[in-house]
């Protein structure tokens, strides 16, 4: 169940193990419609398939999905957490969403470009093929961390070969455990995503009885419109054979709700599709954002809020726009979020046009003056905690040429390294101005439909121009130049007629004041001639005559555009297939953005681009075109001259931040990197004082040259920390002597103490052995979760100063 604005939202999944019976699955099903109906309808029902869940599904399994092998008995079998009579081998996959999977003992399993854990019970020995990337590595140490942790209750150590030659010690316990290895691994196994063009196909069906038989008829294709379900009626959509979705009408029969699942699997079957589809059933009113995203715009009774752009009616022409108070945008970044504003547009501009595929200043005087046949560069630096931020501005004109926009988008690159790679860049294409750029021109930007603002201009200027002006305030005001012809005129807005003689301050009736004088700030601009107002309905027969005779124009009353609340969308970007491969986040916070990626958040009025410190340069370059990509193939059929930003880790502006719960500005000093994690694990190419039993051979690893493993959880707990005891006997965990970075085990074999010998105690007052820095460490990992509501992993992650403010507060400080 998750809680948002409109109330709360309930998930049900039903999960179909590979060996599952058919009787199984159909009892499965039974009992997801008897829970449907106790929760009446509200629900969003999802049939999960064993490898290939649904993002929501694997969103919930933040440390990974485990299948272990098992029948019937194996559901109701009693698991005794701390257990050590364990030989198994799990088979790791993915980077964003892991799972692993128990695979056969034997070195046949295994591919070289995956992740493989060998669980020992006591020794977890993670085996990283030679081509899996970082990403894949650190999922996979995550996941041997969590089993450490919450199975083996912090007492196993981890072992890790990176490179099979410089871990001799690890791979002898491999090769007794799986026997001496013959004849070459296999190759990587290329992972299977769904790429944009396929999930691009979506098709609406329409399913209904006639004469006793179930008809099933096509009706739609992308992009679809929310009035095309009629309650009365079900409707399946398969979006590419990636995922079908069953819609149930309100005012649909009981037996058809009944039937959707096996509808759905019917469908597949005649389709061809593979009997692991995803399926998610909804009710009409309780739809999915996953769902509502596939229509080009989706509108909630009742409501002033949807998907894309929201319309109301208003008594008037038109709603008036309630300004807000830039001074709180610090204060409330998901404001910045909302509003679509980096600060108050109170900083520095630099303005450049293209010109012979170089930068050109463009004199100051004209700042604000863009015209539809050039391409500019907009530098804007803003201060923050004293120090300069920057954006980048790439406006791409109507009219300009292809190797304008590819010079403009080159220039940009440039500039940018001049500023250390720190802009925040964003492509602008003509008309679709976002807000910021709009305030940072405080009311004075000026749109020319065409021409040039160079010296040598080939056509002159027409002598006779229509410009429309929108906006309230200084904030929010553009003129855009506009056919000059009466059809162009709506009664909602102010027109400036610019002719040889006169410049006509045109006012709509529904305009208000604000805007008029808006209008007059942009007439000084365009125009040196006398001003003249005139009021629709008061026109002087030479103000019709400039624009060619009388016509009819829009004078409806203009809906009210709000900002939406469309559920922002994190992916993960990847090209490395040839195709570009998106694997979505869900749920997402700032831990999913991953160093070594780009990632794509779309708030659907933008689409920002995070390129993480360890991309690879051909993620790095091919960002932008993987946005227009992604927009190109939205199956909702978004618009393509949606602006696109660039923002670099570490240089974040506050209208990306925004969108994440409880940002953390001093994250990316403290994040660990992988090689981070291996290390505060100590020495992980072998292992030290412990009895490994494989098939009855006790082998003692004391005889080894190589002196040490890496010990329980206290491994990455405390840096730099000495044990006071030492430990002789082979079967405890202490760490040698390479690893003297964690409290030890302490003298009741245990390590671990009641809350009240730990809280509020004094260094006197500690148990012997007790690092007095580290007293929540001895707490049972029970008790620990209790007081900070969190694992000792998840805690020892966060960055220092957040963990002395929880012990402070819990009295362990």
């Amino acid at each position: 169940t998750k809680r948002n604005s409109r109330g709360s939202t309930v998930d049900l999944h039903y999960w179909i193990g590979k060996d599952s019976s058919q009787d199984e699955q159909g009892a499965a099903a039974l009992y997801v419609t008897q829970l449907d109906n106790a929760l009446r309808g509200n629900p969003v029902q999802h049939r999960e398939v064993q490898g290939h869940e649904s993002e929501t599904f694997q969103s919930y399994f933040r440390n990974g999905i485990i299948y272990k092998k098992g029948g019937v008995a194996s559901g109701f079998k009693h698991v005794e957490t701390n257990m050590y009579n364990i030989k198994r081998l799990l088979h790791v996959k993915g980077k964003k969403h892991v799972s692993a999977t128990e695979v056969a003992l034997s070195w046949d399993s295994f591919n070289k470009g995956d992740v493989f854990l060998l669980d020992l019970g006591k020794v977890l020995i993670q085996w990283n093929g030679p081509s899996c990337s970082i990403a894949e590595k650190t999922r996979g140490l995550a996941l041997a961390r969590s089993i450490r942790d919450s199975e083996r209750g912090g007492r196993a150590q981890i072992g890790i070969i990176d490179n099979e030659k410089d871990c001799p010690d690890l791979m002898q316990i491999m090769k007794m455990v799986l026997g001496e290895r013959r004849g070459e691994l296999r190759d990587a196994i290329p992972d299977t995503k769904a790429d944009e063009l396929q999930k691009a196909n979506v098709r609406l069906y329409h399913v209904y009885e006639k004469d006793n038989d179930l008809v099933v008829q096509e009706i739609a294709t992308r992009p679809l419109t929310q009035d095309l379900l009629q309650h009365e009626d079900c409707y399946i959509l398969d979006q590419g054979g990636f995922k079908i979705y069953v819609w149930r009408g309100k005012a649909s029969s009981p037996e058809e709700k009944k039937a959707a699942f096996t509808r759905a699997v019917g469908f597949i079957q005649a389709k061809g599709y593979p009997s692991s589809t995803n399926i998610e059933v909804i009710n009409d009113g309780a739809e999915s954002a996953m769902f509502k995203q596939l229509f080009q715009r989706w509108t909630e009774k009742g409501e002033t809020q949807g998907l894309g752009k929201v319309y109301t009616t208003g008594k008037i022409a038109k709603v008036e726009q309630v300004k807000f108070d830039t001074t709180q945008l610090h204060a409330r970044p998901e404001l910045a979020a909302e509003q679509r504003m980096v600060d108050d547009a109170s900083g520095e501009i630099e303005v450049w046009r293209i010109e012979d595929l170089q930068m050109q200043p463009v004199n100051p005087k004209t700042y604000g003056q863009f015209y539809g046949g050039d391409c500019y560069l907009v530098l804007y630096t803003y201060l923050r905690s004293g120090r300069p931020h920057y954006v980048l501005y790439m406006w791409q004109g109507r009219h300009a040429s292809v190797d304008e926009i590819t010079a403009c988008a080159l220039n940009a690159i440039e500039l940018d390294k001049k500023y250390g790679d720190e802009a925040v860049q964003v492509r602008v294409t003509m008309g679709k101005e976002p807000t910021h750029f709009l305030a940072i021109f405080k009311g004075k930007l000026v749109i020319y439909e065409g021409g040039t603002s160079r010296a040598q201009k080939n056509t002159p200027e027409p002598a006779i121009r229509l410009f429309q002006v929108r906006g309230t305030d200084e904030m929010n005001t553009k003129a855009t130049e506009v056919p000059a012809r009466a059809s162009s005129l709506n009664s909602n807005d102010v027109f400036l007629l610019t002719t040889s003689q006169v410049c006509y301050l045109w006012c709509g009736k529904g305009c208000s004041g604000d805007e008029r004088e808006m209008a007059k700030v942009v007439a000084d601009i365009v125009s040196k001639r006398d001003k003249h107002t005139i009021l629709e309905g008061q026109e002087p027969a030479e103000f019709w005559e400039a624009l060619g005779g009388k016509a009819p124009y829009a004078s409806e009353k203009r809906f009210q555009e709000q900002i939406t609340h469309y559920q922002p969308r994190l992916f993960e970007c990847s090209n490395q297939t040839g195709r570009f491969i998106m694997t979505e986040v869900v749920d997402f916070c700032q831990e999913d953005l991953d160093e070594d990626d780009v990632m794509l958040l779309d708030t659907w009025e933008e689409i920002f681009l995070w390129v993480g410190k360890g991309s690879n340069s051909y993620e790095r370059n091919e960002a932008i075109a993987s946005a227009k990509e992604y927009l190109k193939t939205h199956p909702a059929g978004r618009d393509l001259a949606t602006p696109i930003i660039l923002v670099k880790q570490g240089y974040e502006p506050l209208n990306f931040t925004g969108w994440f719960n409880a940002w953390d500005p001093y994250k990316w000093s403290d994040g660990k990197s992988y090689e981070e994690m291996k290390n505060s694990l100590g020495d992980v190419s072998a292992i030290s004082e412990i009895k490994v039993d494989l098939n009855n051979i006790s082998l003692n690893k004391r005889t080894l040259s190589v002196n040490s493993l890496a010990g329980s959880s206290t491994a990455s707990a405390s840096p730099g920390y000495k044990s006071h005891l030492n430990h002789s006997d082979s079967n405890s965990y202490s760490n040698g002597s390479n690893c003297g970075s964690s409290p030890s085990l302490v003298a009741n074999g245990e390590g671990i103490y009641s809350r009240e010998v730990l809280m509020n105690k004094t260094v006197d007052e500690l148990p012997e052995g007790v690092d007095p820095t580290k007293k929540e460490y001895y707490l049972s990992d029970a008790d620990f979760h209790d007081i900070f509501g969190k694992s000792k992993d998840e805690f020892y992650q966060m960055p220092k100063w957040k963990q002395q403010n929880e012990k402070k507060q819990f009295g362990l400080f």
